[in-house]
């Protein structure tokens, strides 16, 4: 590969370096980018998918469900793709959601989401229990954010469409872990987008710094007594990564800057760039000469147990402001027509609390009872939508399908990866088929890839529009 990076990069990074490191960082542009498959362990297991794909075991060091892959095999048009089983992801974009290390039943935000490879991460983490709230403050971006986690079959999301200051004057004192995946100059994405180099402007570093800190400052009001907060960006430039967090530690002194675990891939952060607070060794570094990635920072701060929290009485009113749903009963009507298609098409039963939203019925992610007030805030998602209301009869969403395993539906219409049907499928096309009438899974090897309908000896493709296969 032949980069060629601003002049103004080079003389930068050359003073920070040294010649010595310098020489072999630029070096490394010479080289291809990495590529790497971050298995949906939601789904399959590592050990199942890389055996079904047929790849020679090529882990991520950082990241045990992470694997390396060649791009030239094109995964993202393999039908498993589609089916959920894997996300295409940078290999140092998996260290986050890693170092963050969020835990099933907690309650964890992701507050700068799109496109969503870190929120699946985080997602998969937490084993899809517990409430993951995913925001995004640009709408154009919510939508793939969206689209990534219906494919994974993520249930228990809030996907949330606001600003960080206006989150934190909701949940105050909230969560038990935070990802602030900061939007940035972008340095470390160079040799993966060049486009990146374009748009790469010096003079833009100090304004993106304070609205990194502004944005750290609203996470930091939202973590509760003890929680823990990963700060990642994809860039280089010390304005945006050590000095960021030295600035945020002077301003919050009930935070400490907490040092990962031992890991010989993890450089770490240099203090002599940030006025040299010794503890800024314990933040952490990817450098594209040193491991098989792009360049990313990570910094992983815990609020002290003892910090001053919301009180308790202000928290307890706070649940019990609850957001404006369709009435009771509309629910209570909505919920027994899905019951009446769960016995005709599903072999078990999805179990929780519903609303109806507009027409479509959602299941409602854990702990929702106990969430502030979401009145007013732009609400994309709430939970896991079931599908819609349809006069006198319930009509399957693709998340449904997508949300659950294949021996989970009556009627299935499974084909081999490689059988054209799939990709026929996959392009919105009916199928020939013969069966019993109705509502029917289609699955590839065994997953399921979205809802058709046998009628005759057709299968009808209710495959959505907007995620269909070009011809």
């Amino acid at each position: 590969m032949n980069t060629k990076l601003p002049e103004a990069f080079l003389r930068r990074m050359r003073t920070l370096l040294g010649p010595a490191e310098f020489a072999a960082f630029v070096a490394s542009y010479r080289e291809g980018r990495t590529h790497g498959l971050r298995v949906n362990t939601l789904k399959i297991t590592p050990m199942e998918l890389t055996r079904r794909l047929g790849l020679a075991p090529d882990p991520v060091p950082w990241c045990p469900e992470g694997f390396y892959c060649d791009e030239t095999a094109q995964p993202g048009k393999h039908p498993y793709h589609a089916a959920g089983l894997y996300y295409l992801q940078e290999p140092s974009a998996m260290a986050a959601a890693t170092l963050l290390d969020p835990q099933p039943g907690e309650r964890v935000l992701d507050l700068c989401a799109a496109p969503g490879g870190k929120t699946t991460h985080l997602a998969q983490r937490m084993g899809d229990r517990g409430l993951l709230v995913a925001n995004e403050i640009h709408p154009a971006r919510v939508k793939a954010l969206v689209v990534n986690l219906e494919r994974f079959g993520v249930k228990n999301a809030l996907v949330l469409n606001e600003s960080p200051d206006r989150l934190a004057a909701r949940f105050a004192g909230y969560f038990d872990r935070i990802l602030v995946d900061a939007p940035c100059s972008g340095e470390g994405m160079f040799r993966k987008d060049p486009d990146t180099i374009r748009e790469w402007d010096e003079g833009q570093l100090e304004p993106h710094a304070r609205r990194q800190l502004a944005i750290l400052r609203s996470a930091a009001a939202m973590l509760r007594p003890g929680g823990r907060l990963v700060y990642s960006t994809c860039t280089f430039a010390p304005e945006e990564n050590e000095r960021v967090i030295a600035r945020f530690l002077d301003e919050h002194p009930s935070f400490d800057l907490v040092a990962p675990p031992p890991a010989p891939h993890f450089a770490p952060g240099r203090p002599e760039w940030a006025g040299g607070r010794e503890s800024l060794t314990r933040a952490v570094r990817l450098w594209p000469h040193r491991v098989r990635g792009e360049g990313h920072f990570l910094a992983l701060l815990e609020k002290r147990a003892d910090a001053d929290a919301q009180s308790s009485a202000a928290r307890a009113a706070q649940g019990q402001r609850r957001t404006r749903m369709r009435p009771a009963g509309a629910v209570a009507e909505a919920v027994s027509l899905f019951r009446r298609f769960e016995g005709e098409a599903l072999t078990r039963t999805v179990e929780g609390d519903f609303a109806l939203v507009g027409a479509f019925l959602y299941r409602l992610p854990d702990g929702h009872g106990d969430l502030p007030d979401l009145g007013g805030l732009r609400i994309v998602r709430f939970g896991w939508p079931l599908g819609a209301v349809k006069k006198d009869r319930f009509e399957p969403g693709h998340v449904l399908a997508l949300g659950l395993p294949g021996d989970a539906f009556r009627r299935r219409a499974n084909f081999a990866a490689d059988d054209p049907a799939v990709r026929a499928y996959l392009r919105g096309e009916v199928l020939p088929r013969a069966g019993e009438a109705g509502w029917t899974v289609v699955t590839v090897d065994g997953f399921p890839l979205g809802w058709g309908k046998q009628v005759g000896d057709q299968l009808k493709n209710h495959y959505p529009k907007g995620w269909r296969w070009p011809d």
